[in-house]
């Protein structure tokens, strides 16, 4: 399953447990319908673009050299750097901390593995600040 069927579903999940603003993803989730259902749920979608064709490159690419010209960063961009941070932990849980390989069954045991990971990236993080 691609991460983008999940879109949807997992936003109405979100949208019942806490509020939030806005809804931040990347070029894998940049199609009209993850648009629209954002939008319908109030939030702002601050999803990367994905240049499909050759015509959307090259608006892409202008509209980059426009805002390299007046050295304007919208509030989207801004935003979206964000992600780079959530990005970097998911790369190490995933990477250093056994979330890539995960051999148990059933959700709660999933579930357990995970956690246990995030403890145990979160006591390395603490140690790397006290260095």
């Amino acid at each position: 399953m691609h991460d983008s069927q999940a879109a949807i579903p997992l936003a109405e999940i979100s949208n019942t447990r806490v509020s939030s603003l806005y809804d931040l993803m990347d070029a894998a989730y940049d199609a009209p319908s993850i648009h629209a259902h954002s939008q319908k749920l109030g939030h702002v979608p601050i999803i990367d673009t994905n240049p499909r064709t050759t015509v959307r490159k090259k608006k892409i690419a202008a509209e980059n050299k426009a805002r390299a010209t007046i050295n304007m960063k919208p509030a989207e961009a801004t935003r979206y750097h964000e992600r780079s941070t959530v990005e970097r932990v998911n790369g190490r849980l995933k990477d250093e901390f056994g979330g890539r390989f995960v051999r148990v069954k059933g959700d709660v045991k999933v579930m357990c593995h995970l956690m246990f990971g995030i403890l145990a990236l979160t006591a390395d993080q603490l140690m790397r600040m006290i260095q």
